[in-house]
């Protein structure tokens, strides 16, 4: 995670250092800031624990071991887990992410009640022993809800929350609403 912010701040500062001007450095500029953002979030949310958020989808990732360290953590934290399944290659992953960046109210909403996982899936790495256990996905980003013991309690297309080329976030807050833990 430390890597990714390191890697954003740099983008941001190449972008300043080639004299770049106009749209195409203001959106790389927005989009290292969106991200340092939502990582700054998270890492706020667990700095008193060990548990390392994963907000990056990356084949490389051991998804079965995320996911039990993503259980142990909501049961230390009185969270509920949630598994946002998809890919780099995926356009409505990048809306969710930008819908959450552009919406803060909910994304403290999402980082208070939730531990939020990211799984690849894509050629490089399906993850099939690590979502076996689940039901199947029909489209991506698909979400998971788990509980603090990792029982699945609901599996969310998210094209019921879409609106346009986003999300809506009326429908948005009242399914995060819906399965936040009880406080």
């Amino acid at each position: 995670m430390k890597r990714s912010i390191v890697l954003s701040v740099c983008l941001v500062a190449l972008c300043f250092a080639s004299g770049a001007q106009g749209q195409e450095a203001e959106g790389a500029k927005k989009a290292g800031a969106a991200t340092t953002s939502m990582q700054t979030s998270a890492n706020a949310a667990a700095a008193d624990t060990k548990y390392v958020a994963v907000h990056d989808y990356d084949p490389k990732r051991n998804a079965e071991q995320d996911i039990k360290d993503a259980v142990a953590e909501a049961k230390r934290a009185n969270k509920r887990v949630l598994l946002e399944i998809g890919g780099v290659w995926c356009i409505w992953c990048r809306f969710m992410d930008e819908f959450f960046v552009k919406n803060p109210d909910l994304l403290a909403f999402r980082e208070k009640n939730f531990v939020m996982l990211k799984v690849n899936f894509s050629e490089e790495n399906k993850n099939e022993a690590a979502l076996a256990g689940y039901p199947k996905v029909a489209g991506y980003p698909h979400l998971f809800v788990l509980d603090a013991d990792g029982k699945l309690l609901h599996s969310q297309d998210t094209a019921e929350l879409e609106e346009g080329k986003g999300y809506n976030l009326e429908k948005f807050s009242s399914f995060l609403k819906k399965w936040s833990p009880e406080r």
